[in-house]
């Protein structure tokens, strides 16, 4: 299962936070690296694989493309979230995989070619439609995405784990690639996702509290 570091990026700064409350954000400078600089932050943990949302260009204020372009170039695969609204909008690089999220990727999803869905999930249900996320995973199977995340952006940063039940369920509605990001707190859970059958996690917050080792995420997985 691949393990893969998540990082948020507002204002040329690597943030952390809780619940997908983004206006409490602060800067992530106390973690394993010494900076909140996003090139040097990367450098420091030294990922196999990462994960970045830019919350910037996510809410439509700004735009992180060259500092994506330059974490992109010091791991083996960057996946990238940058608020993409239609297919022109994808961002071509080496080593990059774009993601299109339900939060901003339009109310026709099959238009997509490549890349990643995410399917953002607060309290239970699909931002901003409302699905059930089984329903979007299910729809999911005819698009021509590479793989699905799903993002529990309500339980991100609150080390709150994950339950078996909601694995299964998401993991029999999609037969592709599927990953799994919000909450991940323990050793336990990273195997609860892989026994699910789940082919990534997303993971932050636990690793700079050292409840998963750092080797885990350089070498890009679990076991």
């Amino acid at each position: 299962m691949e393990l893969v570091l998540a990082m948020d990026v507002r204002r040329d700064t690597v943030v952390h936070g809780k619940s997908g409350l983004r206006a409490t954000y602060r800067p992530l400078d106390w973690g394993l690296s010494p900076t909140a600089e996003p090139v040097g932050y990367v450098k420091a943990v030294a990922p196999a694989f990462l994960y970045i949302a830019d919350l910037d260009r996510i809410e439509g204020t700004g735009s992180h493309d060259e500092t994506i372009r330059a974490c992109a170039d010091q791991v083996q695969c960057c996946y990238v979230d940058r608020g993409c609204r239609s297919p022109t909008d994808m961002l071509a690089c080496d080593r990059i995989v774009n993601i299109v999220g339900t939060e901003t990727g339009g109310s026709d999803l099959s238009q997509y070619r490549g890349g990643f869905l995410s399917i953002d999930v607060k309290a239970g249900t699909v931002i901003p439609s409302g699905a059930d996320p089984v329903t979007v995973l299910s729809l999911a199977q005819e698009w021509a995405f590479e793989g699905v995340i799903i993002l529990n952006i309500g339980a991100v940063g609150t080390e709150n784990g994950i339950a078996q039940e909601q694995l299964t369920r998401w993991r029999t509605a999609y037969d592709n690639r599927l990953f799994y990001g919000g909450g991940v707190a323990s050793v336990q859970d990273l195997e609860m996702l892989s026994h699910a059958g789940f082919d990534g996690a997303i993971i932050s917050t636990a690793l700079h509290r050292g409840a998963i080792p750092l080797e885990w995420i350089r070498r890009g997985h679990c076991c």
